[in-house]
């Protein structure tokens, strides 16, 4: 194979494409947005934390998810209409328990050579993402949490991370912009934050130097596989046909590989999940000296926070079983404004954007890696909540599937 299309300009077909062009491959990149990283990779929470590696599949999850069922501010709410596409994949969920142990040590091995891989490319081209490296601070409100996270803590030093207990007073000294009362927290001062979308941006630029190619604003609508795969493409409405003619092809579209996958006549059953942020602007020096530069992840409500620059404050948590909608709702915003206002009270929220993404998930939990039923035809996709802390990993690995020829 000489000529690999990748379908999908986000961070893991960004990264996939710059890991073939560093393998000798020609790349074409086919997005449906104007630019690369306008989707999933545009506003996440930031976080590339291999300390958030524990994967969903266990009963606690379930526990919550029923306890919060009645609640619209919930961190996790689930649209309960009826939907194969959702229970199927709930189901498959619940199949998944079995593998939770084993996924988080094997997802948290991911994430750890995936930063190794990262702090590479942005070196060798020279990548400014709003880098902050001042680790990654977990708290929680009661003791119950703490030992449940106690629990999880052994199973990521299994995998190979190092993260550290700290005390209520450790807290304060770690991020003193925190207010709260803490029973107390877990740091991981490896782990780090960036702005995604620049370093998608970024990256797709030296993908350009490279060499590469890239299609804006092109659909894939049909796989014709002989020889070559054939991608038959039009614009985002419906007219312009036009024909893409390559060796191979990877599919890196997030939520739409589902139904890229059955065109090539593969069944990957990934579920979107939407997650919301707000990127708060810190628009003086008072507003600039309240805000966090630690990150951090309040456990009881399932906020994260990323430092990105002097200027911004991104805050993002919350998941949401709803199909494929995207509707910024006012009320799954609000929770975040609140939390920011309640945490760090010198922080103002006159001046905030809001935004939703779609997770691609997997039942498992783990990304789909790998060759399709078809010679020509591989994956890399599903990485869920953590496509920004693996990416640079899977796309290793999956450029050598492709050069394998195997």
């Amino acid at each position: 194979m000489k000529h690999i299309a990748v379908i999908g300009a986000g961070i893991t077909g960004v990264t996939t494409a710059y890991a073939l062009l560093q393998r000798g491959f020609d790349v074409t990149l086919v997005e449906r947005n104007k630019y690369a990283g306008m989707e999933t990779s545009y506003a996440n929470g930031g976080q590339l934390s291999a300390c958030n590696a524990e994967v969903w599949t266990n009963f606690g999850t379930i526990l919550k998810g029923l306890k919060w069922m009645l609640r619209r501010d919930a961190p996790l709410l689930v649209n309960p209409s009826p939907s194969w596409q959702k229970y199927g994949w709930f189901t498959k969920f619940l199949f998944s328990i079995p593998t939770y142990e084993s996924n988080t040590v094997r997802t948290v091995e991911i994430a750890l050579a995936a930063r190794r891989h990262m702090f590479e490319i942005a070196e060798a081209e020279q990548i400014d993402f709003d880098l902050v490296q001042r680790g990654i601070l977990h708290v929680y409100d009661d003791a119950a949490s703490f030992a449940a996270a106690t629990a999880v803590n052994k199973l990521l030093a299994r995998g190979g991370l190092e993260r550290r207990r700290v005390s209520p007073a450790e807290i304060s000294l770690l991020e003193p912009a925190l207010s709260g009362d803490f029973h107390g927290g877990y740091y991981t001062e490896s782990d780090y934050t960036g702005d995604i979308h620049k370093f998608t941006r970024g990256l797709a630029a030296a993908c350009v130097r490279l060499g590469a190619s890239f299609q804006y604003e092109r659909d894939v609508t049909a796989l014709d596989m002989k020889s070559e795969v054939r991608l038959m493409t039009c614009n985002p409405a419906g007219r312009d046909p036009g024909d893409l003619l390559a060796d191979g092809v990877v599919i890196c579209a997030g939520v739409e590989s589902r139904r890229l996958a059955r065109l090539a006549g593969d069944s990957v059953d990934i579920y979107p999940v939407k997650g919301y942020s707000i990127t708060v602007n810190l628009d003086t020096p008072e507003a600039q000296g309240s805000a966090p530069w630690v990150s951090l992840l309040d456990e009881e409500a399932k906020i994260v926070t990323s430092r990105l620059g002097p200027s911004r404050l991104r805050v993002a948590g919350t998941a949401e079983f709803n199909g494929y909608n995207l509707d910024i709702r006012r009320d799954r915003i609000r929770p975040l404004v609140d939390w920011t206002a309640r945490r760090f009270p010198g922080v103002p929220t006159n001046s905030v954007i809001p935004w939703a993404g779609l997770r691609p998930m997997m039942p498992n939990m783990m990304p789909r890696v790998g060759r399709g039923r078809r010679r020509q035809v591989f994956y890399n996709t599903g990485h869920g909540h953590l496509g920004w802390t693996l990416s640079c990993a899977t796309a290793q690995t999956i450029a050598d599937v492709v050069a394998s020829g195997d």
